[in-house]
């Protein structure tokens, strides 16, 4: 499954959620709403913790691409200046 449909899952469950909680709540609205916006902040965060872990996960990918192609172009710039020094060495 997609990462885009799993958040979209969740904030749906949130919305569903929170409206569940206020016409099924015994407090007073006041209350009510308190708790629902402290809830509501409690995911959000969560969300965005999910959301800056996925991105330090792809900065980490990133950059061990990154490594590997420059370590990968340093090898074949090596091997391409050896082939170039034997071809003259037989000329």
């Amino acid at each position: 499954m997609k990462r885009g449909n799993v958040i979209l899952g969740i904030l749906g469950g949130v919305a569903v959620g929170a409206l569940l909680g206020i016409l099924l709540a015994p407090d007073k609205g006041e209350r009510t709403r308190k708790k629902i916006m402290r809830k509501g902040a409690d995911y959000v965060d969560e969300v965005k913790d999910k959301f800056n872990d996925l991105m330090d996960e792809m900065n980490e990918k990133m950059e061990g691409a990154m490594k590997e192609a420059t370590s990968m172009v340093r090898r074949n710039k090596v091997k391409a200046n050896t082939m170039v020094d034997e071809v003259i060495d037989k000329m």
